[in-house]
C-alpha cells in the first residue's frame, strides 16, 4: 500500500450532553456548559473511507463488606448494604413494597432456610426464595435458565432491587451469570456460605458455567454490586470443606504473603479445628487472603493481562478435576496441582529443598491432598499444552520463587524437568511409595 493511499487524518471527538441530548464537539470547542462524557470518538478519514472508534470506558464499583451475623432481621446488611449512604435514602422508600429473589443451594436450605425466611418475613419483605441443586455436576446452562425463568416470574426492578445469593462458589458463580444475562445486566449480591468462596469465589468479577466438559468455559466479567462475608457460616462446614477453602488461602501465602504462609504453617490445623471463628487468627487469616487477592484482581478485572499469579494452582487442575468429577473438590484440586507446581519450582533452582518441604508439610496440616493417581504425566502435557493456546502462543507460569514471593515464567518448562518433577513428586508423595 502506498504512503498516499495510507494517509489519514484524525479527529478526537467529545460528547457533550445538553437537555438530553448527545452531541459530538471538535477537541478545541469551548466546554461551556452541558454533561461531558469520558467516552471519546475518533473520526478517521482516509482515502479508503471513513473510521469511528470509540473509546468508551466501563467503571464498576462494588463493595466487599465483613460483617457478623448477617441473618440477624436487625440488621439492614442484606438489604441495603450495598448502597451509599446518598443513595439509600432515595431507596428506602415506604410507598412501595422491598422486593428480593434469592437462590440458595439445597445444603443451605437445610442449614438456614428458616433463618433466611424469618430475616424477610421479619422485614416484611416481597421475596422468593429458590432452593437450587448447585453442585459442580450440575452447573450448567440449564441451571442459569431455571433461575432466569424464575426471575422473569417473579418480577424485578432491573436497577434496584438485586438478586441475592447464598451458597458456595458454583451457587455465586451460576447466579452472577444469571443477573449478567437478565435484562442485560441485573445486579446482585454474593454472601458466601463456604470458605472457599468466601476467599476466592465471591471477591471479584468472574461468573461462570462448565460447558463442552470444560470448567467454566461459558462465563461473563460482571461483579457484584456488593459481596458480604460472614464468618459465622463456617461453624456448620464439615472438616473437609474448611481444608478445601484453606487451599485457595494458602495459594495467595505461597504467590504473595511470607506472613501468611507462615500463620497458616504455624495455626492451620487450629484454625481448621475452630472453623476460623477465632477473632485473631482467624479473621487475620481471611483479611490478608482477601487483601492479596484483591490487589492482584482489581487492576486486571477483566483479564485483559494474562500474566496472573492468581492462576497458580489453576494450570492443571481444571482439567484433573473435571476428570475425576465429583471426587476431588475445586481447592483439593488446586492443592495438588500447587503440590506438583511446587516441586517444578525445586528442580529449576527456585526453592530450596527445605522450602519445599515445609509447604508439604504445611499442605498436609491443612489436610489437603497433595498426590492423586488421575494426574498422571501425560495430563500434565496435555493441561499444560492447553494452556498455552488460550494464553497469547505465550507460556505463562506463575511459580514460587521463596516462600511468599513468585514471578510469571514465560519459558515453557522442559520436558525434561516435567518428567523429573513428576517422578520426584510421585516416589516421595505417592502412598504406594511408602
Amino acid at each position: 500500500m502506498s504512503s498516499k493511499n495510507s494517509a489519514q487524518t484524525q479527529t478526537k471527538l467529545h460528547l457533550i450532553q445538553v437537555k438530553g441530548t448527545w452531541q459530538c464537539h471538535g477537541e478545541d470547542a469551548p466546554l461551556t456548559q452541558g454533561k461531558i462524557s469520558d467516552a471519546k470518538i475518533y473520526e478517521s478519514k482516509s482515502h479508503h473511507g471513513l473510521t469511528w472508534t470509540v473509546v468508551s470506558p466501563i467503571v464498576f464499583t462494588y463493595k466487599i463488606v465483613q460483617r457478623e451475623n448477617l441473618l440477624d432481621p436487625g440488621d439492614d446488611t442484606l438489604l441495603w448494604g450495598h448502597l451509599d449512604h446518598e443513595d439509600f435514602s432515595g431507596a428506602h422508600d415506604t410507598s412501595h413494597p422491598v422486593k428480593r429473589f434469592i437462590v440458595i443451594d439445597e445444603t443451605v436450605q437445610q442449614l438456614y432456610g428458616a433463618k433466611i425466611t424469618e430475616y424477610f418475613n421479619t422485614r416484611q419483605v416481597v421475596y422468593k426464595v429458590l432452593p437450587l441443586p448447585t453442585t459442580e455436576e450440575n452447573k450448567s446452562l440449564e441451571l442459569v435458565t431455571k433461575i432466569l425463568q424464575e426471575v422473569h416470574d417473579f418480577g424485578l426492578d432491573r436497577r434496584s432491587e438485586p438478586i441475592i445469593a447464598i451458597g458456595g462458589g458454583v451457587c455465586l458463580d451460576v447466579v452472577g451469570l444469571a443477573a449478567s444475562l437478565y435484562r442485560r445486566r441485573t445486579p446482585y449480591i454474593r454472601v458466601p456460605t463456604t470458605l472457599l468462596a468466601y476467599v476466592d469465589a465471591s471477591v471479584g468479577a468472574k461468573t461462570g458455567v462448565n460447558f463442552a466438559g470444560g470448567k467454566n468455559k461459558l462465563g461473563s466479567y460482571v461483579p457484584p454490586v456488593a459481596t458480604f462475608l460472614d464468618r459465622s457460616f463456617f461453624q456448620t462446614l464439615p472438616p473437609r470443606q474448611l481444608s478445601n477453602g484453606m487451599a485457595e488461602i494458602l495459594k495467595m501465602a505461597l504467590m504473595k504473603h511470607r506472613g501468611l504462609f507462615e500463620l497458616l504453617e504455624a495455626e492451620g490445623p487450629q484454625m481448621l479445628e475452630s472453623k476460623l471463628q477465632s477473632s485473631d487468627t482467624g479473621s487475620r487469616c481471611t483479611r490478608l487472603a482477601i487483601h492479596t487477592m484483591l490487589e492482584e484482581l482489581a487492576p486486571n478485572l477483566w483479564e485483559d493481562d494474562l500474566d496472573r499469579l492468581v492462576d497458580f494452582g489453576h494450570l492443571i487442575s481444571p482439567p484433573l478435576e473435571m476428570e475425576v468429577l465429583p471426587a476431588l473438590l475445586h481447592g483439593e484440586a488446586v492443592n495438588i496441582d500447587m503440590c506438583f507446581m511446587v516441586y517444578v519450582a525445586h528442580l529449576r533452582g527456585q526453592l530450596s529443598g527445605d522450602e519445599k518441604a515445609r509447604v508439604v508439610r504445611c499442605m498436609l496440616g491443612l489436610n489437603l491432598p497433595v498426590w492423586h493417581q488421575d494426574c498422571t504425566l501425560d495430563l500434565i502435557r496435555k493441561a499444560l499444552s492447553e494452556r498455552l493456546k488460550h494464553s497469547g502462543g505465550s507460556p505463562r507460569m506463575p511459580l514460587p520463587t521463596g516462600l511468599g514471593q513468585a514471578e510469571i515464567f514465560h519459558d515453557m518448562i522442559g520436558e525434561s524437568v516435567l518428567s523429573q518433577a513428576h517422578q520426584m513428586w510421585t516416589s516421595e508423595l505417592s502412598p504406594h511409595s511408602k
